[in-house]
């Protein structure tokens, strides 16, 4: 007993005269991990520097990459925003938790939203004693009954849909804080917003969720990052102020010295609108296209993942949900039918299989991809030709209740291969050799078809028989 209480006494002394608290000195291993989510809307995979961007660079977004996992093959499920957010939040299909269109004030879709009948990210961590905090949009219904707070977040700040429609409001908690919204500050106060909470939260596990409003239309950025002598190009401009937000975030994480027991995570909610790279894909955002639903994504966590590394196999954003508790090693008290796995070992490089993933649009499966093959189920969105004499965008900057640069792209900056295909039904693509989706091998490779539809019935079943 002696000895134990002389060497207590010896390790105490050792501490306090080198100068160490408990911050400083102790490994986190046995902390909870804190939890950053950077979500960008409408990112495009080809609008940053480690996917291919060459025009410009994004060294704090690929410092990320650099220091952990990317994924070159990495999918959302539907190519629209909020069907796509509350899978990732709930970790199922659109067609279980039930949001499968966007609710759009202006257009008098109100009364559509998460249910309370999901179990969100938020909520488990709320419940394993985590701070939470959701900043940017929101876009999982506008009533009260929907709002953040209401589903597992302790505070939030933000534009609760897209920043295209009106009212653009800023929402604190549950109270409206600032009507008009100067866009051109958005991803300048967003920044702010999540380094305060971070600094605020330092000292007990936390999970962040940060969803920007850019690069969503309109496109805006802070006088610091446009540039108005060089035209068209407001589309960079944003991106390099997103880029920076991303290196202010992980600078506060360092010089916490909390970077190392952080998960981060950074992805886009689907793929690009005009101005914007699907890094060579076809399509854009709004159709099923690899250009649509293929998204940059990247972990970093040194105590887990290895760095620099590309992994090819495909994944989809229902797998964040369960990897996510993996790590932090957290079970949920309570839990909803999930439709993605725990990717640790695949992302680690251990694994090279995983089930297949889906794409939806509306209330309709659209596309199955298993390994290297996509197949089509049903016909994907058409390219319309615009007549840009005659195009205008009811909802672009107006001064008074869309605040923007009013430098914004158009339907002639397409982001991707322009979809001129016949419209079938039933298509084959090889995305290994054939990634721009170009070849339909659908009468060249009948039993991949067949094994492909069998799947993708099985998976219809799944979703008709279960919640």
């Amino acid at each position: 007993m002696k000895y134990y209480i002389t060497s207590i006494i010896i390790l105490s002394l050792v501490l306090t005269f080198t100068g160490c608290d408990k911050s400083e000195n102790v490994e986190k291993n046995d902390l909870k991990p804190n939890v950053l989510i950077i979500l960008t809307d409408d990112l495009g995979y080809g609008d940053i520097s480690s996917y291919g961007q060459i025009n410009y660079e994004t060294p704090n977004i690929d410092k990320i990459a650099r220091q952990g996992v990317s994924s070159t093959s990495f999918y959302v499920p539907t190519p629209y925003c909020a069907p796509s957010r509350a899978t990732l939040l709930t970790g199922r299909f659109p067609l279980r938790h039930g949001l499968i269109k966007n609710p759009t004030p202006d257009a008098g879709i109100n009364d559509i939203g998460i249910s309370s009948d999901e179990i969100t990210m938020g909520e488990v961590f709320q419940e394993a004693g985590y701070a939470t905090k959701a900043i940017g949009k929101w876009h999982m219904g506008h009533k009260e009954e929907f709002f953040p707070v209401e589903h597992g977040f302790d505070e939030y700040y933000g534009i609760l849909y897209s920043n295209d429609m009106r009212p653009v409001q800023i929402v604190e908690d549950k109270d409206t804080i600032q009507y008009p919204v100067d866009q051109r500050y958005l991803t300048n106060d967003y920044t702010n917003q999540a380094i305060e909470f971070i600094k605020r939260k330092k000292e007990k596990p936390f999970f962040l969720y940060l969803a920007h409003a850019m690069p969503h239309k309109p496109l805006a950025a802070s006088d610091r990052f446009y540039t108005p002598d060089t035209p068209n190009d407001l589309y960079a401009d944003v991106i390099r102020e997103l880029d920076w937000s991303v290196g202010e975030v992980m600078n506060t994480l360092k010089e916490l010295k909390i970077l190392e027991n952080t998960i981060v995570i950074f992805m886009s909610d689907n793929g690009p609108w005009y101005g914007g790279d699907s890094g060579g894909f076809k399509g854009m955002k709004a159709t099923t296209w690899e250009g649509g639903i293929r998204v940059p994504f990247m972990i970093r966590y040194p105590k887990v993942f290895p760095k620099n590394t590309k992994i090819e196999v495909p994944l989809w954003s229902p797998d964040i949900f369960p990897t996510i508790f993996s790590l932090a090693k957290i079970t949920p008290n309570k839990g909803n039918i999930l439709d993605g796995k725990d990717i640790t070992t695949i992302l680690q490089g251990k694994e090279r299989e995983h089930s297949p993933v889906f794409s939806m649009h509306n209330a309709d499966i659209m596309s199955i991809r298993k390994g290297d093959f996509k197949l089509f189920v049903k016909s994907p969105k058409p390219y319309k030709d615009i007549d840009l004499s005659n195009w205008s965008d009811p909802r672009a900057p107006d001064g008074t209740t869309i605040i923007a640069q009013f430098e914004q792209a158009t339907p002639a900056q397409y982001p991707g291969i322009i979809p001129l295909d016949d419209n079938k039904k039933i298509q084959l693509f090889d995305l290994k050799n054939d990634p721009s989706e170009s070849n339909d091998l659908e009468n060249e490779r009948p039993e991949v078809v067949q094994d492909l539809l069998r799947e993708f019935k099985q998976f219809e079943k799944l979703l008709k028989s279960s919640k």
